[in-house]
């Protein structure tokens, strides 16, 4: 048995980011896990674009334009829905998740999920903190190892 293995390596790699802004308490830290851990990893800052949009629901949207423009070898979604009172979780954490796995699967692009979807804010900084949970770092890996192996299964 053949194992492909590819090294977490971003050297040369140009990764793009979608951030929400609802809940930028949570998300300015993804960013920062996210960009920090690319950086290390070899991806030039300079080939790191961040957009930012309203919230998660607004995600996908985005996170399909940039994999479809071709200036990326992936994407990594970052944002934070906390459950409150009301079923407006369950829809904008479902529509986030859904939309984005689909901009991954129908562009070829590697899209990483990134939206924390937590019961508290105290859960979701815990997640975000780059010193404890890092959870953007963890994105940035998938990223760099899934942009890494679809060229490697692609060649």
């Amino acid at each position: 048995m053949k194992t492909i293995d590819t090294p977490l390596d971003g050297t040369g790699l140009r990764v793009g980011i979608v951030a929400g802004r609802f809940n930028d308490f949570v998300s300015n830290n993804l960013v920062d896990g996210t960009r920090a851990r690319l950086v290390a990893m070899g991806v030039a800052d300079d080939d790191v674009d961040l957009a930012w949009v309203a919230g998660a629901f607004e995600v996908p949207l985005a996170a399909r334009a940039m994999a479809e423009s071709g200036r990326y070898d992936a994407v990594v979604c970052l944002g934070a829905v906390i459950r409150g009172e009301t079923p407006h979780f369950d829809y904008v954490a479902g529509e986030a998740a859904s939309g984005i796995m689909r901009a991954g699967h129908d562009t070829g692009v590697p899209v990483v999920f990134g939206v924390l979807t937590t019961d508290t804010i105290e859960q979701a900084m815990e997640r975000a903190d780059v010193d404890r949970g890092d959870k953007g770092a963890d994105c940035a890996d998938a990223a760099v190892e899934m942009a890494r192996l679809l060229a490697a299964l692609r060649s």
